[in-house]
């Protein structure tokens, strides 16, 4: 059985002496947030990497990047990467009148 270690930025697993790191959710939802303020233009990765509130290690934005677009948020394009997510209009009713407990 394979041991995890955690610390506070990101979970590490190590698989046949490599070290491969994945981003915990406060990362995914910043670097989410993030791009949704920034829908209107695509951005390289560089260009995220530097107007992000936090560093972010690279290996670790591209493992975000790649869930982000499997999951149909965002479209790598040749001009970069741009947010194309929207929140189905069903939902957005349906919360508008909603008492949060």
């Amino acid at each position: 059985m394979q041991k995890l270690q955690f610390n506070q930025t990101e979970m590490i697993e190590k698989k046949n002496h490599k070290t491969s790191r994945y981003p915990n959710l406060n990362t995914v939802l910043m670097v989410e947030d993030f791009l949704k303020g920034h829908r209107d233009i695509p951005m390289k990765i560089s260009e995220i990497k530097e107007k992000l509130p936090k560093q972010v290690m690279h290996k670790t934005l591209k493992i975000i990047l790649e869930y982000l677009f499997r999951s149909g948020k965002i479209i790598y394009g040749p001009r970069g990467i741009q947010w194309i997510y929207s929140e189905p209009e069903h939902l957005k009713k349906m919360l508008e009148n909603t008492v949060e407990i």
